[in-house]
């Protein structure tokens, strides 16, 4: 059960001070200063289309490991009571790895890329069992609210430490460094502080709900390897959350292929990387409000019409920036990038955790992130490999517009009250 008043509140912000840890890694590092550093510095001898391919296929890589992990993990951690434990496993090594790019000399882009490898296993394996706690620490009646203020409270928190990492790059020699490379160095760094820091709540305030027969770590991986050969079974049994969970397969793609590639694609264009990353910079402040307006409306209109709202302006991104040409458009299609990023993913969140039976909340939500991260090896896979047989990043940008499309016809099919009661019955079996 969930507890109230203060000590309902604490829990709910030392949760969600989660998002705010490792929203850190997706600013600086995944969708800023990775890409960047590793075209520029890591792989500076290489053409642009080919760093696109590499980078495209490291991001694959790692969401391949979380599709195989995702799912059996998620059914452990829920028969054994483990979400925070693992939790804890997967952002250290997601720390460990971000910190070590610090040491990774120029032109050793293989280094880069297996660390970056397993920071993004780190970061995505942690948000599974993340994720898994809202049920924990969210009434039924404020899962959008709780949820919305989670990405909220991580634009801000990566957007702060992003805005200063910006600043150390711009202007190294105020900070008493020798240049921008440095900097950026030093940036891998302070993200893997931050990350460590802010990860303290959770561990120390989230009190996750034990099963009735929680079991030691052997039982749990033998009942999770056992549950998890039933999970297939109830997914199609659930038919509205097997709808959901296929729309949002195919809408997120769109979105994680835009976070990871849009600065790559940027550079492709001839833009300036300064100007690249003070867009990201705007993305994240606009994007703090904007995830708390879009928990107001779901409560307003519902889950459903917020997400589709978000879609529709995905769409007119991707037209306009298949055919834009001055670095002040990238700025435009950042705020409105902002303006539904973490709506989309605060609101699908909400919705599945709907959708689902209380009581397999993590296993549930391994498929769930499992389906996301499987969407995140095609979009950038394939974003890379149409800008080498092109030669013409603009055509990859497009290919993005399919999966919107498919992805809100498919949502269109999902009736939320009977996946509501679909999901209360098999609590009860």
């Amino acid at each position: 059960m969930v507890e109230s008043g203060i000590h309902g509140r604490r829990q709910i912000v030392s949760w969600a001070l989660y998002d705010w840890a490792n929203s850190a890694f997706a600013t600086t590092v995944m969708a800023g200063f990775f890409p960047v550093f590793f075209k520029q510095y890591w792989s500076g001898a290489r053409d642009a289309a080919e760093s696109t391919f590499l980078l495209g296929g490291a991001n694959s890589l790692a969401s391949i490991l979380v599709v195989i992990l995702a799912p059996v993990l998620g059914a452990i951690a829920d028969h054994g009571s483990a979400k925070k434990r693992f939790l804890m496993f997967f952002a250290l090594m997601g720390i460990v790895m971000t910190g070590g790019l610090y040491l990774v000399e120029q032109g050793d882009w293989l280094a880069a890329l297996v660390l970056y490898v397993l920071a993004v296993l780190g970061f995505s394996g942690g948000n599974l069992f993340y994720d898994a706690l809202l049920v924990d620490v969210a009434e039924e009646s404020g899962l959008d609210r709780v949820s919305a203020f989670g990405f909220a409270l991580g634009y801000l928190g990566g957007g702060l430490l992003f805005g200063f990492n910006v600043l150390l790059t711009l202007f190294p020699a105020f900070f008493g460094l020798p240049d921008a490379a440095a900097a950026v160095r030093i940036s891998f760094l302070s993200v893997a502080l931050w990350w460590a820091l802010f990860s303290v709540p959770v561990m120390l305030f989230v009190h996750e709900t034990r099963p009735p027969r929680a079991t030691g770590w052997l039982a749990s991986i033998r009942g999770g390897l056992a549950q998890l050969a039933d999970t297939f079974h109830r997914v199609r049994q659930l038919r509205m959350t097997f709808l959901f969970l296929l729309a949002y397969w195919l809408y997120i793609d769109g979105v994680d292929t835009i976070v990871r590639m849009a600065v790559d694609y940027g550079l492709s264009l001839g833009f300036d990387s300064n100007g690249l990353i003070v867009a990201l910079l705007i993305t994240q402040f606009v994007g703090f409000p904007a995830a708390i307006l879009f928990g107001r409306l779901a409560r307003w209109r519902g889950p459903r019409q917020g997400i589709w709202i978000a879609i529709s302006v995905y769409l007119l991104v991707i037209l306009w920036a298949s055919q834009m040409d001055r670095i002040w458009e990238f700025y435009v299609l950042a705020v409105a990038i902002g303006l539904v990023q973490g709506g989309i993913q605060a609101l699908s969140r909400s919705f599945y955790a709907r959708l689902i039976p209380r009581d397999k909340a993590a296993e549930f939500f391994g498929f769930y992130n499992m389906l996301g991260k499987f969407a995140a090896v095609v979009g950038p896979l394939f974003m890379g490999w149409v800008g080498v047989v092109t030669g013409n990043p603009r055509l990859s940008i497009l290919s993005i517009l399919v999966l919107f499309l498919l992805g809100a016809a498919v949502l269109a099919l999902v009736d939320e009250n009977e996946g509501r009661r679909q999901a209360r019955m098999l609590e009860e079996t």
